[in-house]
């Protein structure tokens, strides 16, 4: 399979045009082995980051960690003499990551040091530069906060500064300029954000100017159709969020929504540019999220809903192509992605895609959609699959590869992922996700992993492959991933029903999907308990609350003080604002005076005298979510009763570690604690 290597080209179109279904051929396959699959391949940094079409489907970009020793931005020409790709833009000392396209000759893209770990991101913005698609006129619009200026093509000196974020790119269309976008300043008050304001901004020029908003006061939020007028306006003040809306033709706004930090009615996802506004709103007992549209006349959302999910909140959106046309269908995510394409012609592309690529989710991107010539991008996935990139030319059914998402994975050889209901002790539905190694059977128990999602709300489960499950699958165990009671994505009952149960119910929850795997045949009596940020902190609660159920714990950037958490404290610094810990936190964790005896009474540090069974545990030395005092003050504890945990930091990572070896210095250390206590 042809992919991307280095900074020369290669030619797509002389890849073979296939035209039966099954089985295409053109996915590289490594041979089977019963070797132990290393642990770089599942955390090494992905060959492909991101993929997108021109407006005029004549050219892709992506953002590739291949040919150069950091994330480059490559633009593959689908010229009629030959498909050839140049790496346009690159860096020595960054990589490049969110880009995006800006008519058909020029990009812009930001940039994050993915070499200096996460730990970054509370020192550096990651700035704003621009490129020709033929990697000409590279320039930078926004200054990277704290880093010296990186010399532009041209040497001009009219950059922004850092507090300015891209807001909107316009798509192509009569009447609007292909070289400008719509960025933001950000107004930045005691580290939270205070406002933040549109501006257009010139591409070639790095000339502004100023868009006449009358916007409401303190807008945080923007959303923009497709010209780049800025449709809907959030505001935030004392803990009270609104929407105001300013259709086409009209130059005053109205506030459409208000509510708490906690309970909007209305979510907005979208706009057109016929004037409508589409958003999730709560629907049915259980308060699934749902999707509709915004009726003006009525003052209040459409129902009944457009999309409903049932036993899942919406997840996805609109698919809109070109200005002015309307939506080509909606993308949800329910226990696997799916597209509800309402253009008929996409319709019959999504068969002929699915007849070539069966057994995976084939996520479908044009450009010119619906013309004679348009060319459609493909991303190819499953569970076992990271993913592979095509090029399918309707007209021809022509499918021709890209990439790989990441190198040397064979499917084959990948666990199995798949989704359950069952119900908690008290009778609540409980999504649990399994991840099962390669050839496991119902029947015939191993040792199992309960790995609990960060968060807590959130939804972390999904069908597509995820490193740290199918690693820990592919040295035999079976991964448990309950959506305890909190998550995110099964309805707001299900999500409200883990208020102020950290280290109760919460983790309850945990221990039935546990107790239920068991029960099915699945899991063995050997289980071990992991999780980061919150899952950590629920790794420790579950040695504490459960300690006959796992023989050992893996913690990592986890939650050991929840007093610290929730009050803060003037010694220790960290990124949570002022507006969670007044107006959200108390509801959702515990209120720091009125809930203390709870707040004490599940806290792994006051606890630590009941966590018996060996525990590792690492921590980020620059993480702000979680500071590094919650792990220093366990390990002082532990070690103090005379069972030290087994103990790492990592210089310079954050809450989310980045760099690839601290992940996979990690992993082994993961791999020979859980081999010591479970094998």
């Amino acid at each position: 399979m042809a992919t991307l290597l280095g900074v020369g080209c290669f030619d797509v179109r002389a890849q073979a045009t296939v035209s039966t279904a099954g089985d295409t051929g053109l996915v590289a396959k490594a041979a089977p082995s019963s070797a132990q699959i290393p642990v770089e391949r599942f955390f090494q940094r992905p060959r492909v980051l991101e993929a997108k079409l021109s407006p005029s489907g004549t050219k892709v970009a992506l953002t590739t960690s291949r040919g150069g020793n950091r994330v480059g931005l490559v633009v593959i020409d689908l010229g009629a003499e030959g498909s050839k790709a140049y790496r346009v833009a690159a860096f020595t000392n960054a990589d490049i990551t969110r880009f995006e396209w800006v008519g058909n000759k020029s990009l812009v893209f930001s940039v994050l040091d993915l070499e200096e770990g996460s730990g970054e991101d509370r020192r550096t913005a990651p700035g704003m530069y621009s490129v020709d698609s033929d990697g000409s006129d590279l320039r930078m619009l926004v200054r990277r906060q704290n880093v010296s200026k990186i010399t532009d093509s041209s040497g001009r000196d009219r950059i922004l500064e850092w507090n300015h974020t891209l807001l909107s790119v316009p798509k192509r269309q009569e009447g609007v300029a292909e070289d400008e976008i719509v960025s933001g300043r950000l107004s930045i008050s005691g580290g939270e954000l205070q406002s933040v304001s549109p501006m257009w901004l010139n591409v070639r020029t790095s000339k502004t100017r100023h868009i006449e908003l009358n916007a409401p006061s303190g807008a945080q939020g923007w959303m923009f159709d497709s010209k780049g007028q800025a449709r809907v306006a959030k505001t935030v003040t004392n803990g009270r969020t609104a929407l105001f809306w300013r259709g086409p033709d009209e130059t005053q706004w109205r506030q459409i929504a208000e509510s708490d930090l906690l309970s909007p009615p209305f979510i907005p996802k979208a706009v057109d540019d016929s004037g409508n506004l589409y958003g999730t709103i709560k629907h049915g007992t259980e308060g699934f999220s749902a999707f509709t549209k915004f009726d003006f006349e009525k003052g209040t959302p459409q129902s009944p809903p457009l999309v409903t999910t049932p036993g899942f909140d919406f997840l996805g959106g609109l698919i809109l192509d070109r200005a002015g046309s309307k939506a080509l269908g909606v993308r949800v995510d329910t226990d696997v992605e799916q597209t509800v394409w309402f253009d008929e012609g996409m319709k019959l592309v999504q068969v002929e895609v699915d007849k070539l690529l069966p057994g995976q989710v084939n996520r479908l991107s044009c450009s010119r959609c619906g013309a004679p010539d348009m060319v459609v991008l493909v991303r190819s996935y499953s569970d076992q699959n990271p993913g592979t990139l095509f090029l399918f030319e309707p007209s021809k059914k022509r499918l021709q590869p890209v990439s790989n998402v990441l190198d040397d994975i064979d499917p084959s050889q990948m666990a199995m992922v798949d989704l359950h209901r069952i119900k908690s002790r008290d009778g609540r539905d409980l999504p649990v996700w399994l991840t099962q190694p390669s050839g496991f059977k119902q029947g015939q128990p191993i040792p199992a992993v309960v790995l609990v999602h960060g968060g807590p709300w959130i939804r972390i489960g999904h069908w597509k492959w995820q490193p740290m499950e199918q690693f820990l699958a592919s040295r035999g165990y079976l991964v448990i991933s309950p959506e305890f009671r909190g998550s995110a994505g099964y309805g707001d009952t299900h999500y409200r029903a883990g208020w102020k149960q950290w280290g109760q119910s919460m983790q309850n929850d945990v221990a039935d999907a546990l107790l239920w795997a068991q029960k099915q045949g699945f899991a063995t009596d050997k289980a071990c308990i992991a999780g980061a940020s919150y899952g950590g902190y629920s790794t420790l609660m579950g040695l504490i609350r459960h300690p006959e159920l796992y023989r050992c714990g893996v913690a990592w950037v986890a939650v050991t003080d929840p007093t610290l958490y929730v009050k803060g404290s003037w010694w220790i610094s960290d990124d949570i604002s002022s507006t969670a810990r007044r107006y959200m936190i108390p509801q959702m964790v515990g209120d720091i005076e009125k809930d203390a005896d709870m707040l004490n009474a599940n806290s792994p540090l006051k606890q630590a005298k009941d966590i018996q069974a060996p525990l590792l545990l690492g921590f980020g030395e620059s993480d702000q979510r979680v500071p590094l005092a919650h792990g220093e003050r366990l390990q002082a504890a532990l070690t103090d009763l005379g069972r030290p945990p087994e103990w790492v930091t990592y210089p310079n990572e954050g809450h989310s570690w980045r760099q690839v070896s601290t992940q996979v210095d990690f992993a082994k250390r993961v791999e020979k604690f859980l081999g010591q206590h479970l094998k």
